[in-house]
């Protein structure tokens, strides 16, 4: 069964950079047609997708986050990091890295981040 575990900081200060890691384990992140996405989730708002990266090496972003986000990858390590620069302040939002081939069918716990100063 294939298994993604999100890691990283759970504070940011404003104006920084949210980094987060998403490891893969299990299979690699270049098998064709599978797509290795970021979502996250607000309380109680809906599951917002964020942008992904291609078996390839290719990515693409939500619009309102393009300017901001960065996904990369290291095959080698089986991960996929996000970057998402000059966070303002907002209310802990759950972090999702999920694998997506027709539709998400594998997906991280989860990786709570709180962005306050």
């Amino acid at each position: 069964q294939v298994q993604l575990e999100e890691s990283g900081p759970g504070l940011v200060k404003p104006s920084q950079t949210l980094s987060l890691t998403c490891t893969v384990s299990v299979t690699s992140i270049t098998t064709p047609d599978r797509y290795w996405n970021w979502f996250r989730q607000s309380p109680g708002q809906g599951l917002e997708w964020i942008g992904y990266i291609s078996p390839e090496g290719n990515t693409y972003y939500t619009p309102s986050l393009k300017s901001r986000a960065s996904i990369s990858r290291d095959p080698s390590k089986k991960l996929f990091p996000l970057h998402l620069a000059a966070v303002t302040p907002e209310v802990p939002t759950v972090y999702y890295c999920c694998r997506c081939a027709e539709g998400v069918d594998y997906c991280g716990q989860g990786a709570q981040v709180a962005v306050s100063s």
